[in-house]
């Protein structure tokens, strides 16, 4: 029944009954602890930097005008 909704039920019910009905918690709560990157989030003061730079270097080629010699 792997990758099934009822196989996931299953081993959902198997990892409460041997590790703790607030086992999906605690592995959440080690994960979020875990982080370290912090990311923009943190200082949106940079995304705003970061963001005017990124929107500065353009990926489209730029269109030449063509001028006549008139």
């Amino acid at each position: 029944m792997a990758g099934t909704k009822a196989g996931g039920m299953k081993a959902a019910a198997t990892n409460k009954a041997k590790h703790g009905s607030d086992f999906y918690a605690k592995i959440g709560a080690k994960g979020g602890k875990l982080g370290r990157t912090g990311g923009f989030a943190a200082n949106p003061e940079l995304a705003r930097i970061a963001g005017a730079k990124g929107g500065r270097i353009s990926r489209r080629t730029k269109k030449v005008v063509a001028t006549s010699d008139k």
